[in-house]
């Protein structure tokens, strides 16, 4: 994967260049401003960027607010936020447009390399990654719509952990249920939240923007 690391600390930028160029991959461009952030990723159109919230030169919401304008040229554009902090506004505006390739986890809650390279490699095949204590805290600004409100409690417990990134398989773990009962509550839910198989959108991700967006 051709990668572009937006992050203004020295020593983290470079432990995360180092660490993705361990695991085969490249890094294109590294950037340590909002603005530097916005031209590398319209520069080198990566194939996923790492990108910090709060940067230089007001230290407030510049690599957010660049990952952001660069979607809006780049539909799609899969951007993984690594930050200290949740910013919900931003956050709900980064989902909102449906495209899919989304990641945002707080920089303590990444225990290993298995965990970031994992969140990186499935953000930029176009799923999500989200970090559990995100959803919650998005969860603390409102009930979730309509829609939502169709899904059992059960079926919203498999959206919630597919939110985080999880498969089948591991949300079955997580649930104490087989792979085959997941299969069928995602089944159910996918006609509950009206999304089809056209063969052209990954209903999983569509499933997973259509709680997000909406929480």
């Amino acid at each position: 994967m051709r990668i572009v690391v937006a992050e203004d600390l020295y020593l983290l930028r470079d432990g995360m260049v180092r660490l993705i160029e361990a695991c085969g991959h490249q890094v294109v461009a590294t950037a340590a401003t909002g603005p530097e952030t916005l031209d590398a990723l319209l520069t080198w159109r990566p194939d996923v960027a790492v990108v910090d919230v709060r940067m230089p030169p007001t230290q407030t919401d510049e690599g957010l607010r660049a990952a952001l304008a660069a979607r809006s040229e780049l539909p799609g554009l899969p951007v993984l936020v690594l930050s200290q902090y949740v910013e919900q506004l931003y956050a709900r505006e980064l989902l909102a447009d449906g495209a899919g390739g989304i990641g945002y986890f707080l920089k303590e809650s990444v225990f290993d390399a298995d965990q970031f390279i994992d969140a990186l490699e499935r953000v930029a095949g176009g799923g999500t990654a989200m970090d559990p204590v995100v959803i919650a805290r998005l969860l603390a600004g409102g009930p979730p719509n309509r829609r939502l409100d169709r899904l059992t409690e059960r079926e919203y417990s498999v959206l919630g952990l597919m939110a985080e990134g999880l498969s089948n398989q591991a949300v079955g773990q997580r649930l104490f249920l087989s792979e085959s009962a997941i299969s069928k509550y995602t089944t159910s839910l996918f006609g509950k939240l009206g999304i089809t198989d056209d063969g052209n959108s990954n209903r999983r991700v569509l499933a997973v923007l259509t709680y997000l967006n909406n929480l």
